[in-house]
């Protein structure tokens, strides 16, 4: 029933502003997708340590969203999210899964991603970074998914080095002049002064994979410039290891933060860097050069006028706080949690939008939306909304996007059974909470997002029929899965 509900409204909030008329070309789609950034690592969402300029000035030319929420708590099943268009309680992937020797569980032949509908459209499409949505030999993999060029990682683990041994260049490897490749994980060489810098330079390589991977991209825009194409470009940054050329490292590291050397421990973490913050700091700010790339190409092209360009991040920063210091860096600000928590600085993550001519410079947004709006929304752009399935739970972002008034979403709801199992749903502005659920646990916190951005106050007590109607919903609007159940409520049996 509120699947039914979702669909009426979407289709009354069918705008009369046309994407595409017969008299103009198709617009260009980038979508940008950056891995673990924080909600407040931009400058343009309050962040006052780390320099992202192209990224500001894309934000003062386009649109914020302020209450935008990734398709899930980590990297697989928020993916998944965002290509196929179902939020968690229906998407396939719903949790990190590898699949050895290489990938993450795959999606079906048979689901529909936003790459193959851009495909009937007459795009030519093509996926730059990180996939994690199927190993090579799979059904999952990116061009048995309607991705016609694809350069980059296709696993989530291989991804934790950015000095690798190869990428993947559509379906064959391509090598990389690392010699040897610098691991994800490793540790100092045993008896090593962790004082002295020399003692870290095994963890840098020649042949930085971002580099290649932002060349493939520029390569596909000026191979497709005279037709339409969509290009997703799901970078690994920042996501660690805290890998980085000392060219970027530089500039931070002058700053003379007292920065304390990560040394990784007993096994802990991903591979040692002398200057974890001036690392971290490095690597968004060398990100935000990637992105003024292809601006800037877009630019030389003359492209920047029919393009849409979306920026945004698959979860919340890591909470690996001895590599990455999110207290230091204030990276999810005001909000409570991070990567892995369905707390806000989770899955609440910056979004930018800059599409000239349509969406207004400099304008913001706080309607409540989600990664699977992206598949509608996109849809509704190029002119292919009939293409859309009644399986998809995302509402267009359309009318919100060309500054029209959009109604507020039925519900927006996410589940996460890794971490201790999660559940969440939000209506308006309440929003209910499950936590420790694979310990048996279903009792709902709720909080008043709007008078409480920071989840600190549970008021559940004060208002049971709030909680109970959003206990009738998170069973409602989900169904079970097998290979990621969400305890104990698919426990069999049940």
């Amino acid at each position: 029933m509120l699947r039914i509900q979702v669909a009426l409204i979407a289709l009354c909030s069918v705008s009369s502003f046309q994407a595409v008329s017969a008299e103009e070309s198709k617009p260009n789609v980038v979508f940008i997708l950056a891995d673990d950034l924080g909600y407040r690592e931009l400058g343009s969402y309050g962040q006052k340590l780390i320099r992202t300029p192209n990224l500001d000035a894309l934000a003062k030319q386009g649109m914020r969203l302020t209450q935008h929420y990734s398709g899930n708590a980590v990297c697989a099943p928020s993916r998944c999210v965002l290509m196929t268009g179902k939020h968690p309680g229906h998407a396939f992937v719903r949790a990190n899964k590898s699949t050895p020797p290489e990938g993450q569980q795959s999606i079906p032949a048979d689901e529909i991603t936003i790459a193959e509908l851009m495909g009937q459209q007459g795009y030519v499409t093509g996926a730059f970074g990180k996939w994690g949505l199927g190993g090579p030999d799979s059904s999952g993999q990116p061009l048995r998914q309607g991705v016609d060029r694809f350069f980059g990682y296709n696993c989530q683990s291989h991804a934790h080095s950015y000095y690798p041994s190869y990428l993947w260049d559509n379906d064959q490897h391509v090598a990389l002049n690392n010699d040897p490749p610098v691991p994800g994980h490793a540790s100092l060489a045993k008896g090593a002064d962790k004082m002295d810098p020399r003692s870290y330079d095994v963890f840098k390589g020649q042949d930085y994979a971002p580099d290649r991977i932002n060349a493939a991209a520029l390569d596909f825009m000026r191979a497709n410039k005279n037709r339409p194409f969509f290009l997703y470009y799901p970078t690994v940054i920042p996501h660690v290891a805290l890998h980085v050329p000392d060219e970027d490292l530089k500039p931070y590291w002058d700053l003379g933060w007292k920065d304390p050397p990560f040394t990784r421990g007993k096994g802990y973490g991903y591979t040692p860097h002398f200057t974890p913050r001036a690392a971290y700091a490095a690597m968004i700010t060398r990100l935000d050069r990637y992105i003024g790339n292809l601006l800037d190409l877009l630019d030389e092209l003359g492209l920047s006028d029919n393009t849409l360009v979306v920026f945004t991040s698959d979860n919340g920063t890591t909470h690996l706080d001895l590599e990455v210091d999110y207290t230091f860096f204030k990276s999810v600000g005001e909000l409570r949690g991070l990567k892995g928590s369905l707390y806000e600085g989770g899955v609440r993550v910056p979004t930018i939008i800059r599409w000239p001519g349509h969406v207004k410079p400099g304008s913001v947004s706080d309607r409540v939306s989600g990664f699977e709006d992206w598949l509608p929304t996109l849809m509704d752009v190029v002119g292919g909304s009939e293409t859309v399935s009644d399986e998809v739970d995302g509402i267009s972002l359309l009318d919100t996007l060309v500054g029209k008034a959009q109604p507020e979403r039925p519900y927006l709801y996410r589940e996460f059974p890794s971490y201790g199992g999660q559940q969440t749903i939000r209506v308006g502005d309440w929003k209910a909470v499950r936590q420790n659920m694979s310990k048996g646990n279903l009792e709902i916190e709720l909080y008043n997002i709007n008078k409480d951005i920071g989840e600190q106050h549970d008021v559940a007590a004060q208002n049971p029929q709030v909680v109970a109607r959003l206990a009738t919903m998170m069973e409602d609007v989900r169904t079970p899965s097998e290979m990621f159940p969400l305890k104990p409520l698919d426990t069999p049996g049940k």
